[in-house]
């Protein structure tokens, strides 16, 4: 019998509670052991009451775009409470930033979905030929409180209208890490996974001094460059860039340990 190139290996998991579940999954069905250590907490809107006047003018816009499956599951929510009983406006396109989020909005049954293929993040969306020319394009970005400015102000400088729909809020979750490190300081963590540089800051805060030291000796599976950059200017040592998606972690993950058995 073959043994799966996970057996035996135990893989943290710190994305948010949410979203852990799915990928955590998959790397139970591929042999290993997931830890799930959330390093990001989902809370609802700061501001719910602006969000929901602003998706009352979204047929106003000609693009929506959404940065995360988190800004999908939350945006949408609140679309359907503004506007119940009304289908999203023809006129209004869907981008995702990113596989997982433009999977996220065919889920909830839009197809069509502007999105980059090979890549994730803001570069890779803006790098798409139907960004290069927005001048007058109303654009509406779903996201997190905070979020990165770099898709915006891009969008702007070529001339759209930009307005942002905040539609959750993200902190450090007040957890317990001593589980965590206690399975470290006994040699059983072989690989974390984190899916952004804000998860991996969240994570670096949540650990005391060995137990940062360990993590940056532990395989870290990352979602794009921009994040295995962070990751390296915090001193870990192996940062593998897996992509966004369930199946491109899990993918990398028996790859990387294909050789290792």
């Amino acid at each position: 019998m073959n043994r799966s190139p996970l057996a035996g290996r135990r893989i943290v998991v710190t994305r948010p509670r949410e979203q852990a579940a799915a990928l955590a999954a998959r790397i139970r069905d591929a042999g290993g052991e997931p830890i799930v250590f959330p390093a990001i907490e989902i809370r609802d809107a700061p501001d719910p009451g602006a969000v929901l006047a602003l998706l009352g003018r979204l047929e106003e816009f000609d693009l929506a775009i959404f940065v995360s499956p988190t800004a999908v599951r939350k945006g949408l929510e609140l679309v359907r409470t503004k506007r119940a009983g009304k289908s999203w406006p023809a006129r209004v396109r869907l981008a995702a930033i990113g596989r997982g989020s433009g999977w996220a909005l065919e889920r909830e049954g839009f197809s069509a979905v502007i999105a980059p293929q090979e890549q994730a993040g803001s570069e890779a969306l803006l790098a798409m030929p139907e960004f290069a020319r927005v001048g007058g394009r109303r654009v509406l970005i779903f996201r997190g409180d905070g979020g990165r400015e770099l898709l915006g102000d891009t969008l702007a400088a070529r001339g759209a209208h930009v307005e942002y729909a905040e539609c959750y809020r993200r902190e450090r979750p007040a957890a317990d890490s001593a589980p965590l490190l206690a399975a470290w300081e006994r040699g059983a963590v072989d690989a974390v996974t984190v899916s952004s540089a804000e998860g991996l800051a969240n994570l670096v805060g949540m650990l005391d001094e060995p137990g940062r030291e360990r993590l940056a000796k532990t395989p870290l599976f990352v979602p794009h460059r921009r994040v295995a950059e962070a990751a390296q200017r915090l001193g870990v040592h192996e940062a593998i860039v897996a992509g966004p998606g369930d199946g491109d972690v899990v993918e990398r993950l028996v790859a990387y340990f294909s050789g290792k058995s």
